[in-house]
């Protein structure tokens, strides 16, 4: 089904926070292109104006340039919003490791003041970026909700953290909160660049200039790739979830299970290219195996993903080749 038959009311107002960034700005593109209303809060210190640039101008889109740090700027943000998704944070297991206390002040306290802003400003539903970092070193596969093990990363804390405050803002102060666990996100508007680079988007800019990438360990870690539009799925159902489901986390994935070495050779096919990768070190903090078990979000949100691997990465590989070429 996919979210073509979702909808809400039609003065429906939605805060996207961090909307300028990778999985925000697809947010905002397609809430604006369902007929209703997109206030974006960006800073810009990861998000990008070129990701906004195709819709800045749309009648029912504004930006909003704050800090969620600022909690005076996120009451102001949720100003008679009905639909918060907070996707604001900062991303990346190894440069949580570098700088823990940027990290504890973005994703943790600037979390908490949207979360208390939603509340001061009687948001319906707020809807939140969690991740499956929260597994930490639980082995069992597939990863499910309450199954969790030793925390590996500062980014995988203030994940953890801000499942324990949405829990407590539904249960004390009536906040229906969603938290949604990411499984390795990938799609149209995915930064390739930069050492904290997510691998896809990076090993297709990459392949598409002729350099040789590097895999981080032996290429046999495997991981739950899931394309942009089954996020935007999850986020807009969750929208129109329960009360009773408030206050939980819920997987959000394809259910599959890809390994990295497979899916390189898998782009070097793609691509017409036949380069050999480097091998590096295995990097701190990362989870070696990673798929998840979808079937809380299926019952609980209506969860029901359309793109598999294959689609989405043909579809990435496409918007790529016209984009980064």
């Amino acid at each position: 089904m996919g979210y073509g038959q979702i909808t809400f009311e039609k003065s429906a107002l939605f805060l996207v926070t961090g909307g300028a960034g990778f999985i925000g700005s697809n947010l905002c593109e397609v809430i604006l292109a369902l007929g209703y209303k997109v206030r974006c809060l960006d800073d810009f210190s990861t998000g990008k104006r070129e990701n906004i640039k195709s819709f800045i101008e749309h009648p029912n889109f504004s930006l909003m340039e704050g800090d969620i740090r600022n909690l005076d700027t996120c009451v102001s943000a949720c100003e008679n919003v009905d639909y918060v998704l907070h996707q604001a944070a900062w991303g990346s297991v190894p440069r949580s490791i570098e700088m823990p206390l940027l990290y504890e002040e973005i994703n943790i306290r600037g979390t908490l003041h949207m979360m208390e802003a939603a509340r001061q400003k009687g948001v319906k539903k707020f809807v939140y970026a969690s991740s499956s970092s929260v597994y930490g070193d639980e082995p069992n596969l597939p990863k499910k909700e309450g199954r969790e093990g030793r925390l590996l990363s500062p980014y995988a804390l203030t994940k953890r953290v801000n499942e324990e405050y949405g829990r407590l803002y539904r249960e004390l102060y009536g906040l229906d909160t969603y938290g949604l666990r990411y499984f390795n996100v990938f799609g149209q508007r995915q930064d390739p660049n930069g050492v904290y680079a997510a691998v896809i988007p990076k090993f297709i800019k990459q392949l598409l200039n002729n350099e040789r990438p590097t895999i981080h360990g032996d290429g046999k870690q495997s991981r739950d790739f899931t394309y942009i539009e089954n996020v935007i799925e999850a986020n807009l159902k969750a929208c129109q979830a329960t009360h009773d489901a408030a206050g939980q986390a819920f997987n959000i994935a394809y259910g599959g299970r890809e390994y990295l070495i497979d899916i390189y050779y898998e782009l070097c096919k793609a691509l017409g290219k036949n380069i050999e990768p480097n091998f590096g070190p295995d990097r701190k903090g990362d989870i070696k195996h990673n798929n998840a078990d979808i079937s809380k979000a299926k019952e609980c949100l209506g969860y029901d993903p359309d793109y598999n691997f294959a689609r989405g990465l043909a579809l990435a590989i496409r918007w790529y080749r016209e984009n980064c070429s």
